[in-house]
């Protein structure tokens, strides 16, 4: 039986730091005309996502993997609402879902499928949508320290409190640098 490797605020936070602060290289998926030279609307707009993400699980991991269930649970979704707005829409997603709530859009399905048929590619996705709108995404790739409720060895305290908030949880058994999912933002297109 594999046994969980301890988790350590150190490595917490430099898995954390990698994981959500690394941008990309864009790719047109469409005829986008992606600007090389600066980085994307897309990875601007979920860039205050991927940094209020980061701080609510840096603070629920001080007190505890099991605490930190607590801000993936609360403090995502509503991290996310406070950023999305009449012109702008973001989150995230997987194909392999822990919460149903955050099953993808229909335009973001087709490139999560793209990154698991081709996982050394791992470059943010900028596609055209209709009504004068963008989109984009960026992979999740698992870090060593999200093992800890992600992982194919999860502490048993761990795997109760994750089995009684997601019954259908499918979000386990990943092993580190595989695809966890997508961050995903859809915003209008500026003139």
């Amino acid at each position: 039986m594999l046994t969980a490797k301890p988790v350590t605020l150190c490595n917490v936070l430099l898995s954390l730091l990698l994981a959500l602060t690394t941008s990309a290289a864009v790719v047109a998926v469409a005829d986008g005309g992606v600007d090389q030279a600066r980085p994307s609307r897309g990875a601007e707009l979920l860039l205050p996502y991927k940094q209020q993400l980061q701080s609510a699980l840096l603070g629920g991991m001080s007190q505890g993997v099991v605490e930190a269930i607590a801000a993936c649970r609360l403090q995502a979704p509503a991290i996310a609402q406070s950023l999305s707005h009449n012109t702008v829409q973001l989150g995230r997603t997987s194909h392999r879902l822990r919460n149903p709530e955050n099953s993808a859009p229909d335009w973001v399905a087709p490139l999560l499928q793209a990154y698991l048929a081709t996982p050394a590619d791992r470059a943010a996705k900028q596609v055209a949508l209709d009504n004068n709108r963008s989109g984009y995404v960026e992979p999740i790739v698992l870090q060593p320290m999200c093992t800890a409720c992600h992982g194919q060895a999860i502490a048993p305290e761990v795997a109760e409190r994750l089995a009684a908030l997601y019954p259908r949880d499918q979000a386990v058994g990943f092993m580190p640098g595989e695809l966890r999912g997508v961050f995903w933002v859809e915003y209008a297109v500026e003139p």
